[in-house]
């Protein structure tokens, strides 16, 4: 969980050097998840054995892929206006969210220990990132929407660990955004300029990927609320 968390790190902070420099949110947006794509079909050599990214509940990889798609479009929009120290303490309230929801969602019930130490991470997040306490505008929202969905994006991240194969998890993640992003390029035309900016571009892809195998990893050895506690 902890490099979960790392790259998701990288792919913040990418995210936001690409919107500041002028680059589309949705030409961000869509080749992250077609990277993210790509790489699982090329790594985990998805045509010698397709069985393994069968899905068993379509539906529910399509609503688990949207919160997902809705996660990272808040963040990026956010990102164009606040700062990192921002949109980091708006995101990190996120566990407070998950444990909340685990409970009644899951049957996963946080103890007073786990929802201490919950607490004692997100005071000391906003010890470190001091956000300020500027006027509550639009980018805040995009955050909460962010974080919000991200939250439930976890919660069905665990729910179908039983069920789904770790493959399909990571598949439909983001081959449904991918899909979904794709008629809206054409009202887009802010591209990357020049080669760092599109191996950045590319890179996002990479982390995205890499944080997303490690989640559903996570998830499959531990509950919510014990995971909860790591941001």
């Amino acid at each position: 969980m902890l490099c979960v968390y790392v790259c998701f790190t990288f792919l913040d902070t990418s995210s936001k050097y690409l919107v500041l420099a002028g680059v589309s949110a949705l030409i961000v947006a869509w080749t992250r998840f077609t990277v993210h794509v790509l790489l699982v079909g090329v790594f985990l050599r998805g045509w010698r054995e397709p069985s393994r990214f069968r899905a068993k509940n379509l539906p529910a990889h399509i609503l688990r892929g949207l919160f997902l798609f809705g996660s990272t479009m808040f963040n990026i929009l956010a990102l164009r206006t606040l700062q990192l120290a921002e949109t980091t303490s708006i995101y990190f309230f996120g566990p407070m969210v998950i444990t909340a929801l685990a409970g009644p969602l899951l049957g996963e019930w946080a103890g007073w220990r786990r929802w201490l130490a919950i607490l004692t991470g997100f005071v000391g997040v906003l010890i470190i990132t001091r956000p300020g306490v500027g006027v509550f505008g639009i980018g805040h929202l995009f955050a909460l929407g962010s974080m919000l969905s991200n939250s439930f994006y976890v919660i069905m991240t665990r729910r179908m660990s039983a069920t789904e194969t770790s493959e399909s998890l990571i598949l439909f993640s983001a081959l449904a955004p991918s899909v979904l992003l794709a008629p809206l390029l054409a009202f887009s035309h802010a591209l990357p300029h020049g080669g760092f900016q599109w191996f950045v571009v590319l890179m996002l892809g990479v982390f995205g990927a890499g944080g997303h195998y490690l989640l559903v990893r996570a998830y499959r050895l531990a509950t919510t609320t014990q995971l909860a506690p790591y941001p």
